[in-house]
Protein backbone atom coordinates (compact mmCIF):
# COMPACT_ATOMS: atom_id res chain seq x y z
CA UNK A 1 0.00 0.00 0.00
CA UNK A 2 2.57 2.50 0.96
CA UNK A 3 4.98 1.52 -2.22
CA UNK A 4 1.83 2.21 -4.02
CA UNK A 5 1.45 5.71 -3.00
CA UNK A 6 5.08 6.81 -3.26
CA UNK A 7 4.90 5.66 -6.94
CA UNK A 8 1.95 7.56 -7.28
CA UNK A 9 3.65 10.81 -5.80
CA UNK A 10 6.55 9.86 -7.81
CA UNK A 11 4.81 9.60 -11.16
CA UNK A 12 3.00 12.90 -10.37
CA UNK A 13 6.39 15.12 -9.87
CA UNK A 14 7.61 13.98 -13.02
CA UNK A 15 4.82 15.10 -15.08
CA UNK A 16 6.72 18.52 -17.05
CA UNK A 17 3.61 20.32 -16.95
CA UNK A 18 2.99 20.07 -13.36
CA UNK A 19 6.76 20.56 -12.81
CA UNK A 20 6.90 23.51 -14.55
CA UNK A 21 3.84 25.27 -13.59
CA UNK A 22 5.23 24.97 -9.74
CA UNK A 23 8.30 26.20 -11.28
CA UNK A 24 6.33 29.34 -12.46
CA UNK A 25 4.36 29.77 -9.38
CA UNK A 26 7.34 29.92 -7.21
CA UNK A 27 9.39 32.39 -9.18
CA UNK A 28 6.32 34.58 -8.92
CA UNK A 29 5.95 34.30 -5.40
CA UNK A 30 9.90 34.36 -4.60
CA UNK A 31 10.96 36.18 -7.25
CA UNK A 32 12.09 39.70 -7.76
CA UNK A 33 11.04 42.48 -10.56
CA UNK A 34 13.23 43.18 -13.87
CA UNK A 35 13.05 44.83 -16.83
CA UNK A 36 12.89 42.75 -19.96
CA UNK A 37 12.97 43.32 -23.73
CA UNK A 38 10.99 41.19 -25.96
CA UNK A 39 13.25 40.49 -28.82
CA UNK A 40 11.08 37.91 -30.63
CA UNK A 41 8.29 35.56 -30.91
CA UNK A 42 8.30 32.36 -32.44
CA UNK A 43 4.79 30.29 -31.89
CA UNK A 44 4.17 29.20 -28.49
CA UNK A 45 7.88 30.95 -27.52
CA UNK A 46 8.69 34.09 -26.27
CA UNK A 47 12.57 35.27 -26.15
CA UNK A 48 13.90 37.79 -24.10
CA UNK A 49 16.49 39.43 -22.81
CA UNK A 50 17.14 41.32 -19.47
CA UNK A 51 20.33 42.12 -16.89
CA UNK A 52 21.11 41.48 -13.17
CA UNK A 53 23.53 42.95 -11.55
CA UNK A 54 25.43 43.28 -14.64
CA UNK A 55 25.00 40.42 -16.10
CA UNK A 56 22.94 39.85 -19.35
CA UNK A 57 20.50 36.57 -20.02
CA UNK A 58 18.97 35.66 -22.75
CA UNK A 59 15.79 33.32 -22.30
CA UNK A 60 12.34 32.03 -23.70
CA UNK A 61 8.86 31.23 -22.19
CA UNK A 62 6.65 28.35 -23.85
CA UNK A 63 3.60 30.57 -23.44
CA UNK A 64 0.87 27.63 -24.97
CA UNK A 65 -0.24 26.89 -21.78
CA UNK A 66 -0.99 30.67 -20.70
CA UNK A 67 -2.53 31.82 -23.71
CA UNK A 68 -5.51 32.85 -21.65
CA UNK A 69 -3.22 35.84 -20.31
CA UNK A 70 -2.12 36.90 -23.60
CA UNK A 71 -3.51 39.07 -26.60
CA UNK A 72 -4.43 36.95 -29.74
CA UNK A 73 -1.83 38.50 -31.62
CA UNK A 74 1.20 37.86 -29.67
CA UNK A 75 3.63 39.90 -32.01
CA UNK A 76 2.29 43.05 -30.17
CA UNK A 77 4.02 42.00 -27.38
CA UNK A 78 7.67 42.75 -28.62
CA UNK A 79 9.17 45.26 -26.70
CA UNK A 80 9.63 46.36 -22.73
CA UNK A 81 7.82 43.95 -20.46
CA UNK A 82 8.19 43.16 -16.53
CA UNK A 83 10.08 39.70 -15.86
CA UNK A 84 10.51 37.53 -12.26
CA UNK A 85 13.56 36.02 -11.93
CA UNK A 86 15.06 33.66 -9.19
CA UNK A 87 17.06 35.28 -5.95
CA UNK A 88 19.08 32.38 -6.01
CA UNK A 89 19.37 31.64 -9.62
CA UNK A 90 18.86 35.02 -11.71
CA UNK A 91 18.48 32.36 -14.92
CA UNK A 92 15.35 31.00 -13.67
CA UNK A 93 12.88 33.91 -14.90
CA UNK A 94 9.29 34.19 -16.16
CA UNK A 95 7.25 36.84 -18.28
CA UNK A 96 3.53 35.15 -17.36
CA UNK A 97 2.69 33.06 -14.91
CA UNK A 98 -1.30 31.79 -13.77
CA UNK A 99 -1.13 34.37 -10.93
CA UNK A 100 0.81 37.75 -12.98
CA UNK A 101 1.82 38.80 -15.96
CA UNK A 102 4.62 41.45 -16.73
CA UNK A 103 3.13 42.75 -19.61
CA UNK A 104 0.89 45.06 -18.46
CA UNK A 105 -2.66 45.85 -19.33
CA UNK A 106 -3.74 43.25 -21.36
CA UNK A 107 -6.95 43.46 -24.11
CA UNK A 108 -7.92 39.96 -25.37
CA UNK A 109 -10.62 41.91 -27.71
CA UNK A 110 -8.20 44.63 -29.09
CA UNK A 111 -5.24 43.15 -28.56
CA UNK A 112 -3.77 46.00 -26.98
CA UNK A 113 -1.14 45.95 -24.38
CA UNK A 114 -0.33 49.25 -22.00
CA UNK A 115 1.71 49.93 -19.04
CA UNK A 116 -0.50 52.92 -18.20
CA UNK A 117 -2.75 52.12 -14.99
CA UNK A 118 -6.10 51.82 -15.00
CA UNK A 119 -8.19 54.65 -13.82
CA UNK A 120 -12.20 54.42 -13.53
CA UNK A 121 -11.70 51.85 -15.92
CA UNK A 122 -10.15 54.47 -18.35
CA UNK A 123 -6.77 54.22 -19.63
CA UNK A 124 -4.71 56.55 -18.55
CA UNK A 125 -1.04 58.20 -18.20
CA UNK A 126 -1.65 60.73 -15.58
CA UNK A 127 -0.45 58.80 -13.16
Amino acid sequence: MILVFWIGIRAARRDPEKRERRRRLNVHRHGRLGDALITEIDGPLVYYSYSVQGVQYSASQDVAALRDKLPENLGRLVGSANLKYSVKNPANSILVCEEWSGFGVVSRQSSVVSQWPAVNGRLTSDN
